[in-house]
């Protein structure tokens, strides 16, 4: 929250409120200019360890965007070193130079999920650019691959004057940005015309290369006109041209001449200042509560209100001293949107508290799914929310308390827990597909969670499976056949045409089921990019087409099932994991496939799979699970599983 402003700064404060508030309200311009992948396709000599360096250097990217808006991070070591830069307009403030470069981190894995053997990449935003390769590129200003991006509509007026404008624009701005400390905005108004314009250079590009770099968008932009917009991409820098103003400087050094300015100063020093500062602290004061409230409504909507009258409200000193004031011994977890702690009503009763961190601009959105969307769900597979508190100096949500940690925590993190016996896996598959299959299509609303994963899953002290974290939920309108929108959630469950077009649907949950289920069975994590052989579709893919799908499951289950159960579960794992969103079946027929002894469909080959990796894949199952007999997956679709399911009550 901003205090109020000294007297001396009221004009500069109330002209920004007045002429630019709505600038302050912007989004992080995270519409993609350019994506390009390296063109140098020579072979990776291990390309799995490559990838684990490209994550490596994105990690390390955002705690120093964060700090300082730009970032040079290296991942990995000798021929898997990968170099990583981002960096913000520095028009654009904290939080949204943050959520740009968080998108900018998911889309740019395209050269690397779509294009192996590409060794780098570069994503333009108009708000923010990332790039990553495989050498040290920081002080590289232009390269082969810089490239010209023109927009669509075409300028209605006189072409002569609207080409010297754009041409007088970038010379104006490749002279300023150097001196600038490398970022220049203004305009250049020609009949009434303006035409505006930004450049900046990275950071790590020096004066007299960044001049270079931008003459050289400067010339190759020319070739835009007559279109509206165009934008010059280089390695070192960035150029873009507009009739619409795009950035949120105030600063435009072009605008005005020099008699403009001394009638500026001239008004500054009248002698109606006195009444102007009254009147400007009073309009200020007005504003910047109509501001808030309108902010507040907007964000928040009838949610406090209804929260406060309801018995959902839990006081922020309540929860405070149920945690021992938040306490490390308190602690459960740490997840993407905050801590969760152990903690004590008055009147004994456990419950979570989580303590949400909000950092970027959709944390209205995240708290709202929390709270307003998830608050009258109630299913035996689904964690109970209790409650919140809004009126303290954070937000808290209040959940039941499962006691006996996630389903990561008992498959990987091996803390003195003993094996999940092969009874209680069929257990949580079938009841994490029940309240999937409540979300979907039995509740009263249509939600899709986005981010099923084994961390997601809490096992209650019967191992009853409780799906967790609807931060990332969306609200499926009924007459809508899918929705476009920003990708959210975890690498490796992400379903293919939710990752390439931000089509999601139902079918997205599906897919980070199947994945959940493969490694339930397996006792495998599923990365893409892991240090293993080959990923879990890969091996169970593989496996299936050998009719050796027993070979996948857990080896720490010592044969302790039975065959026909496994070669049937699997196969509706890859049912659920098929590239086609149209053929996975729905959460409900999954359900009655796992309840069922129908015949199963034949699955369709899941996504992310190289042909390279079937020769390792190979090798990986070469030694056969001395529990296992081999046989013909393609005959088990007539098994049952009724000795193995524990029915819900």
């Amino acid at each position: 929250m901003h205090s109020l402003p000294s007297p001396a700064s009221v004009p500069l404060v109330v002209f920004s409120v007045l002429f630019f508030a709505a600038l302050c309200l912007c989004d992080p311009r995270a519409n993609e200019a350019a994506l390009i992948c390296s063109n140098r396709t020579t072979p990776l000599p291990d390309r799995r360890a490559f990838a684990s360096s490209v994550a490596a250097a994105m990690d390390a990217v955002s705690p120093q965007i964060n700090a300082r808006q730009y970032a040079s991070a290296v991942g990995g070591a000798g021929n898997n070193t990968v170099y990583a830069f981002a960096e913000c307009m520095e028009d654009l403030d904290r939080i949204d130079c943050d959520l740009c470069v968080a998108r900018a981190k998911v889309r740019i894995l395209r050269c690397l999920l779509f294009q192996w053997g590409t060794r780098g990449g570069r994503l333009f935003y108009d708000g923010c650019y990332l790039r990553y390769d495989d050498y040290n590129f920081f002080n590289e200003s232009l390269s082969p691959q810089d490239t010209t991006v023109c927009g669509t509509g075409d300028f209605g007026g006189n072409q002569t004057m609207f080409m010297n404008s754009i041409v007088e624009l970038g010379r104006n701005l490749s002279l300023q940005a150097p001196i600038n400390g490398g970022f220049s905005v203004g305009s250049v108004i020609r009949g009434n015309v303006p035409v505006y314009g930004l450049a900046q250079c990275w950071k790590l590009v020096n004066g007299s290369e960044c001049q270079n770099c931008l003459n050289n968008t400067a010339v190759r932009i020319d070739s835009c006109p007559p279109k509206e917009e165009g934008r010059g991409l280089n390695a070192g820098c960035y150029f873009m041209y507009s009739t619409e103003k795009f950035y949120y400087n105030s600063t435009e050094p072009f605008q005005r001449d020099e008699g403009e300015r001394r009638l500026i100063i001239l008004a500054a020093v009248s002698s109606t200042l006195a009444l102007l500062l009254i009147i400007a602290l009073a309009a200020f004061l007005i504003r910047r509560k109509l501001v808030r409230k309108t902010r507040e409504k907007k964000q928040l909507g009838l949610l406090v209100d209804v929260v406060n009258n309801s018995k959902r409200n839990f006081s922020y000193e309540l929860l405070e001293k149920a945690t021992s004031y938040f306490h490390q011994s308190s602690k459960l977890g740490q997840g993407g949107s905050g801590s969760v702690y152990k903690g004590i009503l008055p009147d004994g009763k456990p419950v979570a508290i989580k303590r949400l961190v909000f950092n970027t601009t959709q944390w209205v959105d995240h708290f709202f799914n929390e709270v307003n969307l998830i608050s009258d769900i109630d299913h035996k597979n689904l964690v109970k929310l209790l409650g919140c508190s809004i009126t303290g100096p954070e937000s808290l949500l209040v959940y039941e308390y499962i006691p006996n940690l996630s389903l990561h925590d008992h498959l990987f993190a091996k803390k003195n827990v003993p094996p999940l016996s092969w009874e209680t896996r069929c257990k949580i598959i079938l009841g994490t597909a029940e309240g999937l299959a409540y979300l979907h299509e039995e509740s009263n609303l249509r939600i899709i969670h986005r981010d099923i994963k084994l961390t997601n899953v809490l096992l209650d002290k019967d191992f009853t499976p409780k799906i967790a974290d609807f931060g990332l939920a969306r609200l499926f309108p009924e007459d809508a056949t899918h929705i476009s929108t920003g990708v959210a959630g975890t690498l490796g469950y992400l379903a293919p045409e939710y990752v390439v077009r931000g089509k999601l649907t139902d079918k997205v949950d599906v897919y980070s089921y199947g994945v959940l289920m493969m490694e339930v069975l397996s006792g495998k994590k599923n990365y893409t990019f892991s240090e293993s052989s080959c990923s879990i579709l890969q091996m169970v893919w593989n496996q299936y087409g050998s009719g050796r799908l027993c070979e996948a499951i857990d080896p720490i289950l010592e044969g302790q099932f039975q065959e026909e159960e496994v070669s049937r579960l699997l196969q509706i794992g890859l049912l659920c994991v098929q590239t086609s969103a149209e053929l996975r079946p729905s959460m409900s027929v999954v359900v009655k496939m796992l309840k069922e002894s129908s015949e199963l469909p034949t699955p369709t080959q899941p996504p992310y799979l190289n042909s390279s990796r079937s020769t390792e894949c190979s090798r990986h199952m070469s030694e056969p699970n001395s529990s296992c007999h081999l046989s013909d997956t393609q005959s088990t679709g007539n098994a049952t599983m009724a000795e193995s399911w524990v029915e819900p009550r």
